[in-house]
């Protein structure tokens, strides 16, 4: 079976930080593959950070262990936390970033990460993909009893997120405000709300003469 860990994070690459989460997993778990779904996040942005891993997720074999780290309370009481989906894995911060992906694809348990789990020592309290995150899946992929790593605890206490899509505002005959959450590097614009929505509010059909 092979070993998937997906990382998103709002690092980008200019700095070591993805590289030291790879070092982490490669030490821990040498046989994990590691596939960066994307560093490019715009900082903080939890709400677009799960939009992407919501829409990504459905291109990955079952057993994926999803990474996130799009944590602006990291260094507070935030939990880390791990979450068993029907198909897949989340790891990352308790704030709301896997919740989309994981009840769409039928979220089953949840367990907040122990630290002493994480068997990587380290005097620095606020890189947690490295020092939480990244061990705990390494672990979790390798074959470790997710109760060893973590204590359980109920969906339902589970942080949330404002979800996306939202639903388009009308603003007039034939008009609708939608909102654009980021341009990709070819110029596409994401946009918060579905084209099904849209399509239905104007009663039109992508691709159709106007």
């Amino acid at each position: 079976m092979r070993r998937i860990i997906t990382l998103i994070t709002d690092f980008g690459l200019r700095d070591p930080y993805v590289g030291m989460m790879k070092g982490v997993i490669a030490t821990l778990c040498p046989e994990a593959e590691v596939i960066d779904l994307t560093h490019g996040v715009p900082k903080y942005n939890v709400v677009l950070g799960a939009h992407i891993l919501k829409i990504s997720q459905r291109y990955f074999p079952e057993g994926t262990v999803f990474v996130g780290v799009i944590d602006p309370g990291v260094g507070s009481e935030r939990r880390a936390v791990i979450i068993k989906s029907r198909r897949f894995w989340y790891v990352g911060p308790d704030n709301g970033l896997f919740i989309p992906a994981a009840f769409e694809d039928g979220v089953e348990a949840a367990w907040v990460i122990k630290r002493e789990a994480a068997g990587i020592p380290s005097d620095i309290e606020t890189f947690h993909g490295r020092d939480l995150f990244s061990p705990a899946a390494a672990r979790l992929v390798c074959g470790a009893d997710v109760n060893a790593l973590g204590t359980p605890i109920k969906v339902e206490e589970l942080i949330r997120v404002d979800s996306l899509p939202r639903k388009p505002e009308v603003v007039g005959e034939g008009a609708v405000s939608v909102g654009v959450l980021y341009f990709d590097d070819f110029g596409n614009a994401l946009l918060d709300s579905s084209l099904k929505d849209i399509e239905e509010l104007l009663d039109v059909t992508y691709g159709s003469a106007i």
